[in-house]
């Protein structure tokens, strides 16, 4: 049985098409990426899994249980963490806690509560009111609120964005040590950084739609390649070279590679591609100042399906 089972989801706003037949399973104990630009419908989806929206088409069930037709046991299955800061100014962040707990039919939760706030830093924040918190203070409780209620599935959207270093690497070891745990989690996230170095597999919505799916490991080397940085020294980018630029920004910063010099960033799928290139540039009299032949990562993957290069 799947953790999260998404068949088919249409959602629509007028006359936007937020999501377009979406589905997707998630499997019990992964540790799953959902990865797009703002707008592509990852918060939509996430709130139609969670309750708070309802798809217009289409069924989402968390371990077995329908979001809609068994909504409580899918919501007892599920813990949160959204983009926004919500949060009530009249308690301390234990009284949040336990009133969280109360929610879920959960006494004598104290011990439980405590670890959580262990484990995310907050134990000298106990007795404080939230709004005396920091932002990144209130994210952290707003993390402890998602576990509060033990959720095999754990659901973050965007919960490191605008929040310090040590924040995420607290947040991180934590969520980690639950999926080793058997926690399914589940993630938005703009760094993508952290995507590749937590999820096991990732799926890419663009527009509404799914338009890649696999694992982290394949979709890096069957997408990009390996990747030629070359910086000159003197001349410019061959024509025949640009179309094999992967980060667009690099022909717009050096003049659409028409000027003297630069940093460009080539895709190759192999090593004997690279021989040709470089006779490329000698032929056309540029002068290599600097040059690397290395991985592809998933920032890389991410720019080249984003732009429908793949």
């Amino acid at each position: 049985m799947a953790a999260i089972q998404i068949t088919n989801i249409e959602k629509r706003y007028k006359s936007l098409r937020a999501l377009d037949g979406v589905s997707l399973s998630i499997e019990e104990g992964e540790f799953f990426g959902l990865l797009g630009p703002n707008g592509a419908g990852k918060t939509t989806l996430i709130s139609i899994i969670a309750g708070l929206n309802r798809a217009d088409a289409g069924t989402v069930t968390v371990h077995g249980h329908d979001v809609v037709s068994d909504y409580r046991k899918a919501r007892m299955n599920l813990g949160v963490v959204p983009q926004e800061l919500v949060f009530d100014p009249f308690f301390t962040v234990r009284e949040t806690l336990r009133m969280q707990s109360g929610y879920f039919g959960i006494k004598n939760n104290d011990a439980w509560i405590d670890e959580v706030m262990h484990n995310l830093d907050l134990t000298n924040k106990a007795d404080t009111n939230m709004r005396a918190l920091s932002g990144g203070m209130k994210r952290r409780v707003l993390v402890a609120q998602a576990l509060v209620h033990k959720p095999p599935v754990i659901v973050l959207d965007e919960p490191t964005a605008g929040v310090d270093v040590e924040l995420r690497q607290t947040l991180w070891k934590f969520i980690a040590r639950l999926n080793r745990e058997g926690h399914t989690v589940v993630l938005t996230t703009h760094y993508l950084e952290e995507a590749e170095a937590l999820c096991n597999r990732i799926a890419m919505l663009k527009s509404g739609k799914v338009v890649a799916l696999d694992s982290t490991a394949a979709l890096i080397r069957r997408i990009s390649g390996s990747q030629l940085v070359v910086k000159l020294g003197a001349g410019a980018l061959p024509e025949g070279l640009k179309p094999l630029v992967t980060h667009p920004e690099e022909l717009q910063v050096n003049g659409n590679g028409g000027t003297s010099g630069g940093k460009y960033t080539l895709r190759v799928n192999s090593y004997p591609e690279v021989e040709p290139i470089l006779r490329a540039l000698r032929e056309a009299g540029a002068e290599i100042g600097d040059m690397q032949l290395q991985q592809a990562d998933l920032e890389d993957v991410f720019i080249q399906i984003m732009e429908g290069e793949k």
